[in-house]
């Protein structure tokens, strides 16, 4: 038996006539919206000739009657072509499918009411007259329109919106309504005393429909009374569906945020903002600092985030300021939908932001990377910024233009905060947005300063096109610094070559300057907003001409720098860069008689003199004596690459490592072992000050399952670096690792506390530890805080009812009510580099949209990039033996000719005393001056004292007393000032001696030494603050810090970046 191969035909849809027929009718996009287009027009037609046959009709011949119910004038031109269509109609009326399922519905019974008689009359001639309602096809064309949106999308594949579909329908059913009533009335009307016209008909349904109801146009026969009653009802049953669809949809667009239209992103500029959680400190930050600089004044910000609006943003969007340019839309940016929705391909740029507020930041990272892939996916030419929590998933997304490493800046600037002071605080004003205008009302000289300084940012400008730099042209770069900084007040830091991407931070003399390079300086506004005024002046004592002037020798010139809506003016005076003008008057004499050097000049050019390793400010025998400790060093210690990477695609960094790796054993500080029999720090004799570091966790999971083991495989490498097990809420741990010798103690952010049920709750545990404490314990120590929200550093060195704190607070308000984006700046923790919060630094994002060199020259500044030939931040301590040189433009001479270094600004301790006591004492101003006294501390030093005492009985009768004295409104003499002064001074010494006995007792307990250690000294009255880029002739203080680009290692000079 053989097989027979038989050839079967198989079809997508049914070979069948009725199939075929919804194949190409129904099924098949293009030509059913072609169908439907068709009968959209008859419906119009039908109605547009029902409109005609009313304006041709004569009803003369049948006046008053009810016949003209019923017969009408229908001229046969009207009739022939209002039959044709309802033939073509006939023959299309039944493709659409099964025929019962159109016998029940509302359209067939119009479509057979309005084309049945037709195809009657064509056969009996006498009823060509009869009145067919044929108005009522307007709905049947409202049915119709309503398919063919439908075919339209599917045809074209792109959807409107829910919302327009909706308008739309609204629409025709209220034109609908109107349409049949004005037509029903005016055909109704016919059979009674005074016929209506069509307009007349149209007016009265417009009144009706609006409520108004003027009666001056009213019905006068029944039928058309109850077609008004009919179409009211009808009304009043149709339109609230329809509104209560409209504001249901209404309400969702609300929550989404709708669309940011085509048309809008092809003609207009807009930047796109991608985050998991709003935050209404995020968005006043982006916007504050996106809308700063006036290139992004045109700029409409379109804002993508999965979670419904929050109220206080709602409440912030709405303000005229940002309505008209930002846009909420709710939506994902891994859903292609929402990123059509915010046009994001053609998005000037996509800023993509991690929630750093989540408890798991690995998790919130990975959001991070994916949402980078979906717009990267989408968009490729879109330029990207996103910011990363963890250093470690930085690989991830290297395809960005810009990326910024939270922790990675965070640790960086936490280190150097140790090493050189506030440079939390250096690196947050430069990256800032302001115009130095911040404390210029203020009555206190470092407030006016330090606000003015703080104006200062970094700029870029070519050489060619520079007025400040362009006359320095073949100069040596430390030449064109010196120079630019004495005539102009410009910092001159950096620059780049024109064949090559790296920007380099103080070249030093070697590099020679060119008219393609890319000069990047620090200066109150750019060079562009400058307006440049020589004067001439006279002077009296020889009357000598301008060009005299320009060309005499002088000392230092005084610039006025006037900062007033992003313009500087500048007056200049001696602008000659000759070598006469460069020579300083001589320093005074010594003890022994003999002068200092004076400062030599800058060279224009290199020699080999100039490029020689030296020291600024200490004589032979101290390079010498520093020179023997450097060989003993050398011999500890070697410098190398760390063996153990810290994380996936991090740069190899250069370090001090030792020889051989330490035992696991030697590095616990709390512990002795085989190797090593200290217990404490101590023991261990350290010759320099401790920085001691708190963090909640250490080590990196993706290394070791057990973190310890990974920190140790880690510091093992490090010379001093040890461990130990505790918190900074125990006393106990705080002495055994080394308190009472430390001079810096960094309190890291906790990872476990970010996530608070009250967001601003984050920081409430290391607020409280730092300020009940370490503040009351260890008042002396420099502790730097990280802090989640920057808003919180006014509770740091908080004191309820100290004036000058108060005065602060109102001060920051006032900044803040002025739209200032630093209003934060005046706080003390924040300006002597106490407190820190990374999200300060999102701003050095928003800035790359405007400055690109902002993220390499901040890399560059912390030390977390390198770059051959580049200078490194350093900082030198000002010395007695040093104020000759007087002024910082001087000491700006010194170093450009000593070293060829380059200074970029001062963090300067002034004391402050507390104010004097009062004559007329209140209850609330006794305890003031007594909260003041009671530490000998001054404003928002640290926390108030505890209310326990070795001696309760004196302590609760110095209080009685005080509070009975304060109830007296006479003024006191000086003998009850004094003795109010002896009691709070007994009150203070006793809670400072129980205090220190408390530290003593505890350090017994342990079995440390209480040798060295004799009380707690406290030395915090004083205030820190930041200058950057001061003024040439701003004097020089004793214990002042200068920050400067260095090329050599100094014994006075602490360099970072290696």
């Amino acid at each position: 038996m053989g097989w027979k191969w038989v050839h079967v035909e198989f079809y997508v849809d049914e070979n069948t006539f009725k199939e075929r027929l919804k194949l190409f009718f129904i099924k098949n996009q293009r030509s059913s919206l072609r169908i439907r287009i068709f009968n959209f027009c008859l419906k119009l037609l039908t109605c547009v000739l029902y409109i005609i046959r009313v304006m041709t009709d004569n009803p003369a011949q049948l006046r008053h009657t009810w016949e003209l119910i019923f017969w009408v004038d229908r001229k046969v031109p009207v009739w022939a072509i209002q039959v044709s269509p309802k033939k073509s109609k006939h023959f299309t009326l039944y493709n659409k499918g099964n025929i019962w399922e159109q016998i029940f519905q509302v359209s067939f019974l119009l479509e057979m009411l309005n084309t049945a008689p037709f195809i009657i009359t064509i056969f009996w001639p006498p009823l060509r007259n009869l009145f067919i309602p044929v108005f009522l096809n307007c709905w049947l064309a409202k049915c119709a329109l309503e398919s063919m949106i439908n075919d339209l999308h599917r045809a074209i594949q792109r959807t409107h919106s829910a919302m327009f579909n909706q308008v739309l329908i609204l629409i025709c059913t209220l034109l609908c309504l109107v349409f049949t009533g004005t037509c029903g009335i005016q055909h109704l009307e016919r059979a009674g005393k005074k016929s209506l016209s069509l307009f007349n008909a149209l007016y009265f349904c417009i009144v009706t429909f609006s409520t108004v109801g003027f009666g001056d146009v009213t019905p006068q026969i029944w039928p058309s009374q109850l077609l008004v009653v009919v179409m009211i009802c009808v009304a009043l049953v149709v339109l609230p569906l329809q509104f209560e669809e409209l504001i249901y949809l209404w309400m969702e667009r609300q929550k989404s945020g709708g669309n940011y239209s085509r048309h809008r992103a092809q003609t207009e500029r807009h930047v796109v903002l991608c985050v998991s959680t709003l935050k209404i400190d995020l968005l006043m930050d982006f916007l504050n600092e996106f809308y700063a600089h006036p290139h992004t004044q045109d700029y409409y910000v379109v804002i993508l985030c999965p979670c419904e609006v929050d109220v206080q943003v709602r409440r912030i969007l709405q303000i005229p300021l940002w309505s008209q340019r930002v846009i909420y839309l709710q939506g994902s940016a891994l859903k292609n939908q929402d990123l059509l929705r915010a046009k994001m391909d053609d998005a000037e740029a996509c800023f993509i932001l991690s929630s750093r507020n989540e408890a798991d930041r690995m998790a919130a990272d990975h959001q991070t990377i994916l949402r980078a892939w979906a717009v990267k996916d989408f968009a490729p030419n879109c330029p990207l910024y996103v910011q990363i929590l963890k250093p470690e998933n930085k690989f991830h997304v290297k395809f960005a233009d810009h990326v910024v490493c939270e922790e990675e800046f965070k640790y960086a600037m936490l280190a150097l905060n140790c090493l050189c002071p506030a440079t939390s605080t250096l690196i947050t004003l430069l990256v800032h947005t302001s115009r130095g205008q911040e404390g210029q009302q203020s009555p206190e000289q470092w407030q006016r300063m330090y606000g003015r300084c703080s104006g200062n940012e970094v700029y870029h400008i070519c050489l060619g096109d520079s007025m400040f730099f362009r006359e320095y042209n073949s100069k040596s770069f430390t030449y064109a610094a010196f120079h630019a900084h004495k005539k102009y007040g410009v910092c001159l830091i950096g620059v780049k070559r024109e064949d090559n991407k790296s920007i380099l931070l103080n070249p030093g003399p070697r590099h020679i300057m060119s008219a393609s390079d890319t000069c990047y300086y620090i200066n109150i506004t750019k060079e562009e907003n400058s307006a440049f005024i020589f004067r001439q002046e006279e002077d009296q004592g020889k009357g000598r001409g301008h060009c005299d002037i320009l060309n005499s020798p002088s000392g230092l010139p005084v610039h006025s720098i006037i900062a007033s809506m992003g313009t500087v003016a500048m007056d200049f005076q001696n602008t000659s860069p000759t070598e006469s003008a460069v020579k300083l008057a001589p320093p005074p004499e010594n003890e022994q008689g003999s002068r200092r050097p004076s400062i030599a000049p800058v060279l224009e050019l290199a020699d080999s003199a100039s490029l020689l390793p030296c020291d600024l400010l200490s004589d032979q025998s101290e390079d010498e004596a520093g020179q023997s400790d450097e060989d003993v060093t050398t011999n500890e210690f070697v410098k190398g690459y760390p063996p153990n990477s810290p994380y996936i695609g991090s740069s190899p960094t250069l370090c001090h490592l030792l020889p051989q790796k330490a035992h696991f054993c030697c590095l616990r500080l709390d512990q002795s072992c085989e190797h090593v029999s200290f217990e404490d720090a101590k023991a261990y004799g350290f010759k320099n000050k401790l920085i001691i570091v708190s963090a909640e966790t250490a080590g990196n999971a993706y290394a070791h399952p057990d973190q310890h083991i990974h920190l140790m495989c880690a510091i093992s490498c490090f010379p001093m670096v040890y461990y130990m097990g505790g918190t900074i809420d125990n006393l106990d741990s705080l002495l055994q690792c080394g308190i009472l010798y430390a001079d810096n103690l960094v309190v890291v952010d906790k990872e476990s506390t970010m996530s608070a049920e009250e967001d601003y709750m984050a920081d409430a545990k290391t607020i409280v530890n730092v300020q009940t404490i370490l503040s009351r314990l260890f008042p002396s120590l420099s502790i730097i805080t990280e802090l989640t929200h920057p808003s919180n550093m006014r509770f740091m060195q908080f004191r309820a009812k100290d004036c000058y704190s108060l005065a602060l607070s109102k001060l920051e308000k006032k900044e803040r009510d002025k739209g200032s984006n630093l209003a934060f700046m005046f706080r003390l923790p924040f300006a002597a580099g106490r407190v820190f919060s990374i999200s300060m630094l999102d701003t050095l994002l928003y800035q790359c949209f405007v400055k690109d060199y902002m993220i390499p020259i901040a890399r560059l500044l912390l030390g977390l990039d390198t770059t051959p030939g580049s200078g490194y931040l350093c900082a030198m301590h000002v010395c007695e033996a040093d104020l000759w040189i007087r002024t910082y433009g001087r000491l700006f001479q010194t170093f450009c000719s000593s070293s060829s270094e380059i200074p970029i600004g001062i963090y300067r301790t002034e004391s402050h005393a507390s104010p004097e006591f009062q004559g007329s004492v209140s209850i609330e101003g006794l305890n003031d001056t007594r909260e003041k006294r009671e530490e000998s501390k001054i404003l928002t030093r640290s926390s108030s004292s505890s209310d326990q005492s070795e001696h309760p009985l004196l302590r609760k009768k110095s209080l009685h007393w005080t509070r009975h004295l304060s109830r007296r409104s006479v003024k006191r003499s000086d003998s009850s000032l004094n003795s109010i002064h002896q009691r709070l001074g007994v009150l203070r010494r006793s809670e400072r001696e129980e205090l220190t006995e408390l530290v003593r007792n505890r350090m017994q307990h342990l079995g440390l030494h209480t040798a060295g250690y004799n009380e707690l000294n406290d030395q915090q009255n004083s205030i820190s603050y930041v200058l950057i880029n001061p003024a040439p002739d701003t004097l020089l203080q004793l214990n002042d810090v200068v920050y400067f680009f260095g090329l050599l290692y100094h014994r006075n000079s602490i360099l970072f970046g290696s």
